[in-house]
């Protein structure tokens, strides 16, 4: 076995399942992850990208699980989770990455895009979340971390939709931490200010000249750290809500913006 895959304490790997793992923030928290001694579940819709962590995770000496499957549909969800447990026997974290954005005015916005963001952005959390924590619950002790967004606290014009479904990603970060922390298990959320590198990125900077929103590069200025945020940035805290030395922590909802959001 790999020495990146053993765990300081000389335990079997943790095993982690990551949603949206294919590109951008789910493809660095795989990789950070990898890099920290999990094994790791990588789930996507895209079996190409998926692939590519997959096979990237591999070279970092840890042991890779692709997983196709849509987390907004809730029977795939549970089939996943169980066959995990089944080949893994335990599932010690899950990150909840699996994301899409809408942009539009909240009087203009399709009932087709509303409901599409929030099957995944939200019923894809519930799903997952419902899925994995009774095996938690029997193994006395896990971590969950439920990727919201600095527009889970502040409502945005243009993104009213997205907002509305990051807010209930924090809701219901809030509500299963309290239900769960007496099993041993922490449930925390990260909320990324302005990422680059992404797919998210890259769409929302080609729609956002019909709303007159700023290229992200201009608005790094108003950034007090002066950057765009990268995916890396975002992996390295989702590991750390994960580690032990984050223990004393649930129910939270961690910014990562550089500063844009202070609250």
């Amino acid at each position: 076995m790999n020495a990146n895959n053993i765990s300081i304490k000389g335990k079997e790997p943790k095993v982690a399942l990551v949603t949206g793992a294919g590109k951008g923030i789910g493809r660095e928290i795989a990789l950070c992850l990898a890099r920290g001694g999990y094994s790791i579940i990588v789930n996507d819709i895209d079996k190409e990208s998926a692939g590519m962590t997959a096979t990237d995770v591999r070279k970092i000496g840890a042991k890779a699980t692709m997983l196709i499957c849509n987390v907004a549909e809730r029977s795939p969800v549970q089939k996943m989770v169980d066959g995990i447990i089944k080949e893994f026997g335990k599932i010690d974290a899950l990150v909840n990455n699996a994301g899409i954005a809408r942009i539009g005015l909240i009087a203009d916005l399709s009932e087709e895009d509303w409901r599409s963001l929030f099957r995944v952005n939200v019923d894809g959390v519930f799903f997952c979340c419902q899925a994995v924590v009774p095996y938690m619950i029997s193994q006395k002790h896990g971590a969950i971390v439920n990727m919201a967004s600095w527009n889970g606290k502040v409502g945005m014009p243009y993104f009213g939709a997205y907002c509305a479904s990051k807010f209930a990603v924090i809701g219901l970060t809030q509500a299963l931490a309290k239900e769960v922390a007496a099993h041993g298990i922490r449930v925390n959320a990260v909320c990324p200010g302005i990422v680059a590198e992404t797919a998210m990125r890259a769409e929302i900077e080609r729609i956002s000249p019909k709303f007159n929103i700023a290229p992200s590069a201009e608005r790094a200025t108003s950034i007090p750290l002066k950057r765009l945020a990268m995916p890396e940035d975002i992996a390295r805290v989702v590991a750390f809500l994960l580690s032990e030395d984050s223990d004393y922590m649930t129910g939270q909802a961690i910014n990562v913006t550089g500063g844009l959001w202070m609250h």
